[in-house]
């Protein structure tokens, strides 16, 4: 058993961490929000059948209703604009601001109504992972970047993970599938298809042509929505009943490194001093958040829906 543990987390590890290279590919000849939402239609569609297939129930109209309004926080404002950004920010340094996303959900937390407060351990993770973004990001003069990254991809990213901790934090208290995979597929439906209504209202089709469609793109593509969309959920659901989780969590902070391996290698982004500086103070910092905040219940149905990638 130990042995498929590994193998299966090893899986999720380059699965999940290869994805924002696969979006750097696929976006190169299809528009960014379009191609997000044939993505997770196309996986949403598959899961939704495959565990309707299996006897598991469909959601109601009220659970329809809540998955809705989580894939257009999750998917729409969170994968959307991740690939709206990659048109401009490296793969791997989109990556690296995402990891922050755990961040951003323990201030949510802290504002919200009877949320859960970060205690002073708490706190000082987030200056420190903070400190760690501004290295990333931050202005050439201050932060010491060799190349200045366009500010609008960077402000999509940091909405991104806003949006990702506002769909995490509104999941806990809305009606969803019990199922997890079904509440993911139906998520994933109720998503793509908020991507494709964006991508037709804001004309990012318009003069767009189909006959130019690279094939890296369109192997990025169906690398999105078989192994990125549904191998990596089919590993990850399997180890949440085969492993302990605090095991499983670890993708999040394997994920990102591997994002910055795979965009040096295959697209060339560079890899300066900085960026390994800000990657682990990044990632530390997120690992001290988790280890010292007050620990939640977290119910099953939730588990699945942060982490669509």
């Amino acid at each position: 058993m130990k042995s498929k543990v590994w193998l299966a987390l090893l899986a999720l590890y380059i699965v999940w961490g290869s994805t924002y290279l696969g979006i750097k590919f696929t976006i190169e000849t299809i528009p960014p929000f379009l191609q997000a939402g044939i993505r997770f239609l196309i996986s949403g569609f598959i899961l939704v059948s495959w565990q309707r297939l299996a006897g598991k129930d469909l959601p109601t109209r009220k659970q329809w209703r809540s998955t809705a309004i989580i894939g257009a926080l999750l998917l729409l404002g969170g994968n959307g604009l991740v690939s709206w950004a990659e048109q401009f920010i490296p793969s791997g340094i989109a990556a690296l601001v995402i990891a922050s996303s755990p961040m951003f959900l323990v201030i949510g937390e802290a504002v919200r109504p009877n949320g859960v407060k970060p205690n002073w351990q708490g706190v000082v993770g987030l200056l420190i992972g903070f400190v760690g973004i501004f290295i990333l990001i931050g202005p050439a003069e201050i932060s010491g970047n060799a190349s200045k990254l366009d500010p609008f991809g960077v402000a999509a990213l940091l909405f991104a993970c806003l949006f990702w901790a506002t769909g995490s934090m509104v999941s806990k208290s809305v009606d969803l599938p019990k199922s997890s995979l079904m509440n993911t597929g139906a998520q994933m439906l109720m998503g793509g298809a908020a991507l494709v209504v964006v991508s037709l209202v804001t004309g990012e089709v318009n003069g767009w042509d189909v006959s130019a469609v690279s094939s890296r793109s369109l192997y990025g593509l169906l690398y999105l929505i078989l192994v990125g969309s549904l191998i990596g959920f089919a590993s990850y659901g399997w180890l949440l009943q085969n492993a302990p989780i605090s095991l499983v969590s670890t993708y999040a902070y394997v994920n990102p490194i591997v994002a910055v391996f795979l965009g040096t290698w295959f697209a060339n982004e560079a890899l300066e001093p900085r960026i390994w500086l800000a990657a682990g103070i990044i990632v530390g910092s997120v690992i001290f958040i988790n280890s010292t905040r007050p620990r939640v219940r977290y119910e099953a149905k939730e588990v699945l829906v942060e982490n669509t990638r």
